[in-house]
């Protein structure tokens, strides 16, 4: 197997996808405006004044720099990014080394970025919800599609590196 993987063989349709429920920035950002939303209206501080800003730029900004590394990492890869496109090959390098999903460990480290630096417990609440939709109807689809499509690779590299962290 080389640095970017194998490439997808003939056995299965080229234009075959997970068929996740929704894409994973919309399941997200839906929490995040729920979450918003919810603290405006029933507002529930969770940190001490002094932390909750910078803690959360801190959490914000890892979150952004993993999801950068990720994409270029994919990019790099020559296989897409969106739930709606075929993937090409498995990549098992760059952040794909720790987490089979380091685009929504991203996502979710955004979040409680989010929710520290507005101080807004609901943003976490709401986080809890998104994650329980992506296991239930985008990663575990994924997981299902990608064995299909890359058999042993795949289940190989699930059994050697982590879903989250």
């Amino acid at each position: 197997m080389g640095d970017r993987g194998p490439e997808v063989g003939d056995a299965v349709h080229e234009n075959e996808t997970a068929g996740v429920v929704a894409p994973p920035p919309l399941i997200f950002g839906a929490a995040i405006l729920l979450g918003a939303l919810l603290q405006r209206l029933a507002p529930l501080p969770f940190l001490p004044d002094g932390l909750a800003r910078s803690l959360g730029v801190g959490v914000s900004a890892l979150g952004v720099f993993l999801f950068v590394w990720a994409v270029v990492t994919m990019t790099r890869a020559r296989t897409p990014v969106p739930t709606r496109r075929a993937t090409k090959r498995i990549v098992t390098h760059g952040p794909y080394r720790f987490t089979r999903n380091p685009i929504y460990l991203a996502f979710s480290l955004i979040q409680i970025g989010l929710a520290c630096a507005y101080d807004a417990v609901w943003v976490l609440i709401t986080l809890a919800l998104a994650l329980v939709v992506m296991n239930a109807g985008v990663i575990s689809r994924e997981e299902r599609y990608l064995t299909r499509r890359f058999g042993k690779t795949y289940t190989d590299y699930r059994a050697r590196v982590r879903r989250w962290i």
